[in-house]
This record gives C-alpha cells, structure tokens and sequence, in this order.
C-alpha cells in the first residue's frame, strides 16, 4: 500500500517493477523447463525459486504498512535477483543451457535490477523521514 508515489499506485500490481519481475519470472520458467531431468529438484528448481521471490517481496513490501518494511523488502527482491543471475549463468557455464535461450531471461533480470534500485533509491529518503504510512 505505501509507495513513493502513493498516489498515483492503488495496488502492487500497478508496480511497472512488479510487471517486469513477472516477466522476468515466466522467462526463468522458461529456461527451468529446458534444463534436463536430472536438474529438476536442483538448479532447476533454484531458478524458480529465485524468480518467484523478485515479484513476491516487491508486492510484500508494497503492502507492509512501514516504508522502511517496504525499502527491506525490495532489498530482498535484489539479493532474490541476484541469486537468479547466478543460477542462469551456471546452467550455461555448466552446459546444461545454451546462451542464446538463458540470454532473453538475463536481459530481463539487469532490466528488474535498474527498476529496482531506482525504486529503493526513491523509497529511501522517505523511509527515513518518516515511519508513518
């Protein structure tokens, strides 16, 4: 509910951050699926994790009632992206992607990290003014 710009955001799923992190999300889907068998309950399962948690902690900490919850949270969502950076780019070192279909999911994921310092950057100086919603 709170944000920088309160009013012109009703819900988190007005978050042009929260749409990308989705997408961002279905992407990482995407490069799970072609992992092979073996990888199903390990990195595969990683990459989904990680994915999920980028919109999760973004519409969490949209909702928590203290700017100062909602900044720790899209911190969260930042350390979440960075873990997923991390797997895509071990499926391709390791061989178990190729480049090409792990390239559309990484570009999406160094898109949601600018939207998600710039949002923090913004939150900031509000949450330190204030612990009011």
């Amino acid at each position: 509910m709170v944000s920088a710009t309160s009013e012109l955001v009703g819900s988190y799923r007005d978050l042009k951050v929260w749409k990308r992190g989705m997408e961002l999300a279905r992407a990482s889907y995407g490069v799970a699926a072609m992992l092979p068998a073996s990888e199903r309950f390990a990195l595969a399962d990683q990459i989904r994790r990680s994915a999920t948690s980028i919109p999760a902690n973004i519409a969490e900490g949209h909702a928590r009632e203290y700017r100062g919850d909602y900044v720790r949270f899209v911190s969260n969502a930042r350390g979440s992206l960075a873990e997923l950076e991390t797997h895509l780019l071990l499926a391709i070192n390791l061989g178990l992607a190729a480049e090409h279909d792990v390239e559309p999911a990484l570009a999406l994921a160094s898109e949601t990290g600018r939207m998600l310092t710039a949002l923090s950057k913004a939150l900031r100086p509000l949450a330190s003014r204030s612990r009011t919603p």
